[in-house]
C-alpha cells in the first residue's frame, strides 16, 4: 500500500472517529418552497446549518452583512452555527420568517415561504454537535461551500444528495431515521472533501498532512498513553523540531497543548458516568496525579472535576 493510501485510509478512520468524539448528530431535513421576495432567518444557538438549491438561487446573509450567491446544485455547510438569512435578490426589507418557527408550526416535511410563486427550492436541514468545543472544531470556516455543476451537485456527492432530497420531499414513516444517516454520510463526505484544500490552521488542515494525521490518530486511539513530543515525532517520522513546527503550523497550537485538551475532554465526557470514581477518570485520560488532573480541569473548564459532576452539565 503506498504511503499516499495509507495516508488517506489513516484520515478517514479518523475522521470517523472523532466526529463520533464530538458527537455529530443530524437533525430533521425541510424541502422549502420560496418565492419572491423570500426572506428566511436561521439563528437557533444549537443548530448547524446544511442548505442545498435544488431550484433558482438565492443569497445567504450573516448578520456582519457578508453575502454569499448559491446557485442551483450547491450545498453550503454552516459549522460553526452562525446566524444567517437566505434571501431572494432585493429582499432586505422585506419582513423575516424564523426558519426554525416554520418548521414547528408546518406538520410534514414541505415548507412555504415568501410571495405566492414557487421560483426557488432549498432543502435546508441542520446538525447538533454536542461537544461545540471540540479540538476538531478548532479551524473551520463559517461556511464549507461545495459548488454544484450544470445546476446539478458534484458527481461524487449526488447520490446522497439525491436521496436525501427524496427523502425531504416525499417523506413517509421512518423518513427522520433515513435522512439522518444519509445526512451522517454527506457530512464525513463534505469534510473529507474540504480537508483536501483547507488553508488555514486547524484539526482539518493537521488532517490533510501526512505526517500530522498520524500523530493525530495515534493521540485519539490512546490519549493516556504517555506521549512526549519526542515520542509523537518518532510515531510521524520526523526530527522533535520538525514535527513540532509542523504540527503547530497545520493545527495552530503545540502537540502538548491538543493533547492536554483532548485528554481534558475525554475526561468531561468520562465524568458522566456516576460510578466511576474522579480519580478513576484521571488515570483512564493518563493522569497519575488527582491534584495535576484536578488543577488541569478547573484551569480548562472554570470548575473542579467533582463540581462538574454535581451540576449535571452535558
Amino acid at each position: 500500500m503506498s504511503v499516499r493510501q495509507t495516508t488517506v485510509s489513516v484520515s478517514h478512520d479518523l475522521l470517523s472517529s472523532v466526529l463520533r468524539e464530538a458527537r455529530f448528530e443530524s437533525a430533521a431535513y425541510r424541502w422549502l418552497e420560496l418565492g419572491a421576495p423570500f426572506r428566511v432567518r436561521f439563528d437557533h444557538p444549537d443548530l448547524r446549518g446544511v442548505h442545498l438549491v435544488t431550484r433558482g438561487a438565492c443569497d445567504l446573509v450573516f448578520d456582519d452583512g457578508t453575502t454569499e450567491r448559491v446557485e442551483p446544485g450547491d450545498l453550503v455547510i454552516l459549522p460553526r452555527g452562525d446566524a444567517h438569512e437566505i434571501r431572494s435578490p432585493g429582499a432586505a426589507s422585506a419582513s423575516a420568517t424564523s426558519g426554525f418557527a416554520l418548521a414547528m408550526r408546518t406538520a410534514g416535511n414541505r415548507l412555504r415561504a415568501g410571495g405566492p410563486t414557487v421560483d426557488t427550492e432549498v432543502v435546508c436541514g441542520a446538525f447538533l454537535v454536542g461537544e461545540a468545543d471540540h479540538p476538531a472544531l478548532s479551524g473551520l470556516p463559517r461556511t464549507i461551500r461545495l459548488p454544484g455543476a450544470g445546476g446539478r451537485p458534484a458527481a461524487w456527492l449526488a447520490p446522497l444528495i439525491e436521496a436525501l432530497t427524496a427523502e425531504a420531499a416525499d417523506g413517509g414513516p421512518g423518513s427522520d431515521l433515513v435522512m439522518a444517516r444519509l445526512s451522517d454520510a454527506m457530512l464525513v463526505r463534505a469534510l473529507r472533501h474540504h480537508s483536501a484544500a483547507v488553508d488555514r490552521p486547524g484539526w482539518l488542515a493537521g488532517l490533510a498532512d501526512p505526517y500530522v494525521a498520524a500523530a493525530l490518530a495515534a493521540l485519539h486511539a490512546d490519549p493516556a498513553h504517555p506521549w512526549t513530543l519526542a515520542g509523537l515525532a518518532r510515531t510521524a517520522g520526523l526530527s522533535r523540531a520538525a514535527f513540532a513546527a509542523r504540527f503547530t503550523g497545520r493545527v495552530g497550537e503545540p502537540a502538548m497543548r491538543y493533547l492536554q485538551a483532548l485528554r481534558l475532554r475525554r475526561a468531561r465526557a468520562l465524568l458522566g458516568d456516576q460510578r466511576v470514581t474522579v480519580a478513576a477518570v484521571a488515570a483512564q485520560v493518563g493522569y497519575t496525579s488527582d491534584v495535576a488532573f484536578a488543577a488541569a480541569f478547573k484551569r480548562e473548564f472554570g470548575v473542579s472535576p467533582g463540581a462538574y459532576r454535581r451540576s449535571g452539565v452535558r
